[in-house]
């Protein structure tokens, strides 16, 4: 069974950092092109960086952008996004997903989600 897996959430004050990590299971993540999506309390999930199979391109929301940075280490089968100068509006779930063909910050252009990782931003 093809899964991908969130980890590294947590309770950070404003102002700090965190890195998630998305890892894969039942499958190697060198062909897909990888996520990150986020979905707050009440609101719509909605993309927040993404990074091409071989790392060469990356994309971000105007949200994140000089804050956040994805990575990949295909050696180690694993996704990172580090978020730095986290604000209280970053409070959310935040999801990796894997695509084989698709491209960019839509949810519907991935096929394989994991279940999220809680990131709250709070003094």
């Amino acid at each position: 069974q093809l899964q991908v897996v969130e980890s590294g959430g947590g309770l950070v004050q404003p102002g700090g950092s965190l890195r998630l990590s998305c890892a894969a299971s039942g499958f190697t993540l060198d062909n897909y092109a990888i996520g990150w999506f986020r979905q707050g309390p009440g609101k719509e999930r909605e993309g927040v960086s993404c990074i091409s199979s071989s790392g060469g391109s990356t994309n971000y929301a105007d949200s994140v952008k000089g804050r956040f940075t994805i990575s990949r280490d295909n050696a180690k089968n694993t996704v990172y996004l580090q978020m730095n100068s986290l604000k209280p509006e970053d409070t959310s779930v935040y999801y990796c997903a894997a695509t084989l063909w698709g491209w960019g910050l839509v949810a519907y252009e991935y096929d394989y989600w994991g279940q999220g990782t809680q990131v709250t931003v709070s003094s």
